[in-house]
């Protein structure tokens, strides 16, 4: 995964393995998560990306749908002769975002910069990392609801019914008594459940994409992955959630950022700990080991967003 040809995507192993997916919640005017009770309940009606044919653009083998950008999305089939391509988008505020992709089914990509005007460049792989142009599109977006590209799945928050994480997605929202508790469950959960993987972090191509069952299945993940995982359960239970990627220090990061009404969308790292809020790392957290993590994280500045998905 790469974002362009001057920002590559280098999750460095000794400071991903260190300072791995950071839960956000907001400080103030909070000092507790509503305790338990299972009163929140859970929903199994996702939302479902869709390719309704209303509004294509294409050509050479590519095909764009943008029925659905009130949604906060678009779509892209390639049906070519290249082995693989990259979608560029370049957002509202000229932030350029690059996803790989391949032959083959529908895949779905976030319109996550606001109202305005996007253009999505095609790019075919015609050799090693050499690309060519084969499709550009330039379209006017208008999101009904601010928070739809951030509840929809895309390339790297995928869910769907039928999946093992949407079960457990399900089981943590019942035993939840609001969304403030349920995000304290749904962290808890993972820090506890999900080591750290160095190998993987090691090896990782730059157009690694995660698959948020397989995460849970082996029990490892990187960075990207906890943020995957942890963005598709939120996301899948209503829970406004963007998965964030940018800098922690000097290297490149996955964090989560999420949204309640009772604290808006986040600003401060931070976890709960049934009592109180403390400044927190999870990587630190699933591996017991605590020590520094303030003194690095103090008060979040040390963590740079650079993309939201």
């Amino acid at each position: 995964m790469e974002r362009n040809t001057k920002h590559k995507l280098e999750f460095l192993p000794r400071l991903c393995a260190v300072f791995c997916i950071v839960l956000m919640l907001v400080l103030s005017g909070c000092s507790g998560s509503g305790g338990g009770g299972g009163s929140r309940g859970s929903t199994t009606d996702f939302p479902v990306p869709t390719a309704s044919g209303d509004v294509t653009y294409g050509s050479g083998g590519v095909s764009i749908d943008a029925s659905n950008t009130s949604d906060g999305y678009f779509m892209v089939k390639y049906s070519g002769s290249a082995s693989k391509i990259k979608i560029q988008v370049t957002g509202t505020d000229n932030a350029v975002y690059m996803y790989t992709s391949h032959k083959g089914d529908w895949a779905t990509f976030p319109l996550t910069t606001g109202n305005g005007r996007y253009r999505i460049d095609v790019l075919e792989n015609v050799s090693g990392d050499m690309y060519t142009l084969a499709c550009s599109q330039s379209i006017d977006v208008t999101i009904d609801n601010e928070f739809s590209p951030f509840l929809f799945p895309n390339q790297y928050v995928w869910f769907s019914a039928g999946m093992e994480s949407m079960k457990l997605a399900a089981e943590l929202s019942e035993e939840s008594s609001d969304d403030l508790n349920f995000v304290e469950n749904v962290y808890n959960y993972v820090i506890k459940e999900i080591d750290y993987d160095y190998d993987k972090a090691n090896n990782v191509p730059l157009d690694y994409v995660p698959s948020i069952d397989e995460t849970l299945s082996t029990g490892k993940g990187i960075c990207f992955d906890y943020a995957s995982l942890m963005a598709s359960i939120l996301r899948s239970q209503k829970v406004p959630t963007k998965l964030v990627v940018g800098y922690s220090g000097s290297a490149y990061h996955a964090w989560i950022s999420v949204y309640t009404k009772e604290t808006g969308w986040v600003d401060n790292i931070i976890e709960f700990d049934g009592k109180n809020w403390s400044l927190m790392d999870p990587t630190l957290a699933a591996s017991n080991d605590e020590s520094a993590v303030g003194e690095y994280v103090g008060n979040g500045s040390n963590y740079t967003a650079k993309y939201n998905y």
